[in-house]
């Protein structure tokens, strides 16, 4: 497996947590067999470890995307992209966090409940706002991967959970680990990763 390779697994580690080997194989776009491959050269060299089956970062490894990372960055002089396409992420950020509430819990005469998916013109009306949300969350996608290519794995990733919903698997919006909502964390993730930017000092916002 490529140094490129190695990398996208160690910075996907960075942005998932600890994972299984079929959800860090599927976030950086690699075969199994070769991100395993990845994944054993970095426990080798001190930087990701295994835990039950699944695999996380060493704080060598942290330390090491934040470095490559970096880099990666000054190398591009993509820094004032980024932070132009981050700032537009953010404004759709709490839109996305209010979609999957009204998806998961249903508000009836001021009462909140668990939403269970008896109606259907509900879910559709949802639905059809996340289509919405997704076709401006691609304009913001496209200028990140201009600015670094492994972004439009987010594209990818994201549409792929998206149209598994519409066709009926509804547990892809909100509510499993390949879920529309955890693609989406994972790249806020991957931003504040990116553009060094602490999670507290995103939270604050």
């Amino acid at each position: 497996m490529t140094g490129s390779g190695e990398s996208a697994v160690l910075h996907v580690l960075r942005c998932i947590g600890h994972a299984e080997l079929s959800r860090v194989a599927d976030a950086a776009g690699l075969s199994g067999p070769d991100a395993e491959s990845c994944l054993i050269d970095l426990a080798v060299a001190g930087l990701a470890t295994r835990t039950s089956g699944a695999w996380g970062l060493t704080s060598a490894g942290r330390d090491e995307d934040a470095r490559r990372t970096a880099r990666e960055v000054d190398a591009g002089g993509v820094l004032g992209a980024l932070t132009a396409a981050y700032e537009r992420f953010m404004v759709l950020n709490p839109e996305l966090l209010d979609l999957c509430s009204a998806w998961q819990v249903r508000t009836m005469d001021g009462v909140a409940a668990p939403n269970d998916h008896s109606d259907a013109s509900y879910d559709a009306r949802v639905l059809d706002r996340f289509a919405d949300l997704d076709r401006r969350a691609e304009a913001v996608i496209t200028d990140l991967a201009a600015a670094l290519p492994r972004f439009g794995r987010y594209r990818v990733r994201l549409g792929t959970a998206l149209g598994r919903a519409r066709a009926g698997e509804r547990e892809h919006l909100a509510d499993s680990m390949t879920s529309y909502h955890t693609v989406w964390f994972q790249l806020h993730e991957d931003l504040l990763a990116t553009l060094g930017i602490p999670r507290r000092q995103a939270d604050a916002r």
